[in-house]
């Protein structure tokens, strides 16, 4: 969804098989009664076997949990270089997270290039979410997420984009921005990774690449629940404690290949976006 300038709104292979894994099969003689050609092993061999694959699957294990394995000094207070993911751009940066909530959204973050990226991650998300068709919680989002003059400006414009009857009419909402009976409106974003393109003490410019769900579930809907994915760059700066939105601009993509999957029914739907709740985000 994307509506003016606002934010709101690894693929798997196909092929199941094993080939091209370099392995080669050995065929024995064939014997009576075996129907799959092999020859028949003794109990030692068995059990050779066994220890082999159990051995393979405990050096699996812990080849992942050190893959997986963060800094161990990061669980302290403290931040900066030794609290950076030691693994991979995707890992979890170790930093603390959040211990405070400002009108439901997390607050006081840390004053550094992650805590921006935390913010900014944050912040799409609320800005993202249904609560920006409802006035007292739009008021309240953008009070909390923007620099208190940038939110001054923009809230004027905000109220009469989010208020347009042309716009509720078209994404199928009622004047009030509530959904018609029986059906469910989602307006949700995903996050899925962020970067930092340029920061100082004061300032951070971050890109939040995520998907979005956006629509009506439920019988008779014409504007079903479908996904986008657009990447919004953040301009922050960090006032009376915490980072605050000053800009941003939007953008579609990237987008992955649309997996051939059957979509969901709409009641399937509806239960997933009442029952599974959202996150609280860290870089």
């Amino acid at each position: 969804m994307s509506l003016g300038d606002e934010p709101g709104d690894g693929a798997r292979g196909d092929d199941g098989g094993y080939g091209g894994s370099g392995q080669t099969r050995t065929r024995y003689p064939d014997r009576t009664g075996d129907v799959y050609g092999g020859a028949r092993r003794g109990r030692g061999s068995s059990s050779r076997s066994l220890i082999t694959v159990v051995g393979v699957v405990v050096l699996l294990i812990a080849a992942i949990a050190f893959a997986n394995r963060g800094d161990d000094s990061s669980s302290g207070s403290g931040s900066g270089n030794s609290d950076k993911a030691k693994t991979s751009p995707t890992a979890a940066s170790g930093e603390r997270p959040v211990a405070s909530k400002a009108a439901g959204i997390p607050a006081g973050f840390a004053h550094s290039a992650q805590g921006a990226q935390s913010a900014a991650t944050n912040y799409g998300v609320a800005l993202g979410s249904t609560g920006m068709f409802n006035t007292e919680q739009r008021h309240t989002i953008v009070n909390a997420v923007y620099a208190p003059d940038v939110a001054a400006a923009r809230l004027p414009d905000l109220d009469a984009a989010y208020t347009s009857e042309k716009f509720l009419t078209n994404i199928g909402l009622s004047k009030d921005g509530s959904a018609p009976a029986g059906q469910t409106f989602v307006s949700r974003i995903i996050p899925v990774g962020t970067k930092v393109t340029a920061s100082t003490a004061d300032t951070a410019t971050v890109e939040l690449w995520y998907t979005s769900l956006f629509g009506l579930s439920g019988d008779g809907s014409t504007n079903p629940v479908s996904e986008s994915w657009y990447t919004t760059t953040y301009q922050l700066k960090w006032i009376n404690g915490d980072w605050k939105v000053s800009d941003f601009t939007q953008k579609d993509g990237p987008v992955p290949v649309g997996r051939d999957q059957k979509a969901s029914t709409a009641d399937d739907m509806t239960k997933a976006v009442e029952e599974y709740g959202g996150f609280t985000y860290a870089r």
